[in-house]
């Protein structure tokens, strides 16, 4: 095999292999909070209840990165080996998790893997957050590998969607996210799906007895207390710059959609969403876009 090949077997996702020939199956955990952060840590000691761990963390703070890769013919990304607690091989690498789960995909971390955990996030991903998040984004990323993923997330005190103020994380319940992410992969793992799927897996920041149970969550994108206005401000020393502020509406949980994964978290439920891939649509009003392709193309082919 040459080295840094995609390495698959008839159509099976790029770790494939681990599991086709019964050895442990092998885990990159990764996040978007960068490689410090005490979720990241603690959910990847959970992991290795579950296989081999190989921990690949930004080297500093992605989120809200989504899926960015950045410019491929430009950048030269290094990683470079540090250490976690409990962790046999972990890595700090200078670009966004999706990055990172890309460069694993062509061999940069090793052996081919058969699963992405990417977490914990402080701040839950939930509703229109899943477009944004660098949590979100690594799995999905990997999913365009053949790759099955889970992307783990966690309420905290006083933070926007998708996001947690740095002094609020000290009264996080970590362990109560990875107990149930890892039940969630340790189903996976005794039965992966055969067409690559995403776990959305969001939690109540309380210990794991107080938590009432899970329930599958809608994704809403019409969520109380998000961004309402962007109000831009002159600065004075610099003509023609302007400072941008954002204002946010109230959070109120009784606005929050019944059935939706915001709704469950603020009811104490850890919510459980399975993200669908991007595909085309067939739609019926968009005839005008068609007529005008027409006018100009001469025509299409269905």
């Amino acid at each position: 095999m040459v080295e840094g090949t995609v390495r698959t077997v008839s159509g099976l996702g790029f770790g494939a292999l681990s599991r086709l020939y019964g050895c442990r199956v092998r885990i990159l955990v990764t996040n978007d909070d960068g490689i410090q952060s005490e979720g990241l840590h603690v959910l990847a000691r959970e992991m290795r209840h579950h296989g081999e761990v190989v921990v690949a963390a930004p080297d500093q703070e992605f989120s809200g990165s989504g899926a960015s890769l950045g410019a491929l013919n430009l950048i030269r990304p290094e990683i470079e080996q540090v250490s976690i607690a409990g962790i046999d091989e972990s890595w700090s690498v200078t670009g966004p998790p999706a990055l990172i789960v890309f460069l694993a995909r062509f061999g940069a971390l090793g052996d081919p893997f058969d699963l992405i955990v990417s977490g914990i996030n402080p701040g839950c991903n939930v509703g229109r957050a899943v477009y944004h998040s660098g949590t979100v984004g690594a799995t999905l990323t990997g999913r365009n590998g053949g790759l099955s993923g889970v992307a783990v997330s966690q309420s905290a005190k006083f933070s926007i969607v998708g996001q947690a103020y740095q002094a609020e994380l000290d009264d996080q319940k970590w362990q109560t996210a990875a107990s149930v992410a890892g039940s969630v992969v340790a189903g996976l793992v005794t039965a992966m799906p055969t067409d690559p799927a995403i776990v959305n897996v969001n939690v109540p920041n309380v210990p794991l007895d107080e938590l009432k149970g899970w329930r599958r969550g809608a994704i809403e994108t019409a969520l109380p207390g998000g961004v309402t206005t962007a109000t831009r401000t002159p600065k004075p020393e610099r003509d023609g710059v302007f400072e941008v502020a954002f204002d946010w509406g109230d959070r109120n949980a009784e606005l929050l959609p019944a059935g939706s994964d915001s709704r469950a978290v603020e009811d104490g439920y850890a919510a459980i969403s399975w993200l669908s891939r991007i595909t085309d649509e067939h739609r019926d009003d968009t005839n005008s876009v068609d007529v005008a392709l027409d006018r100009l193309l001469g025509g299409h082919a269905d």
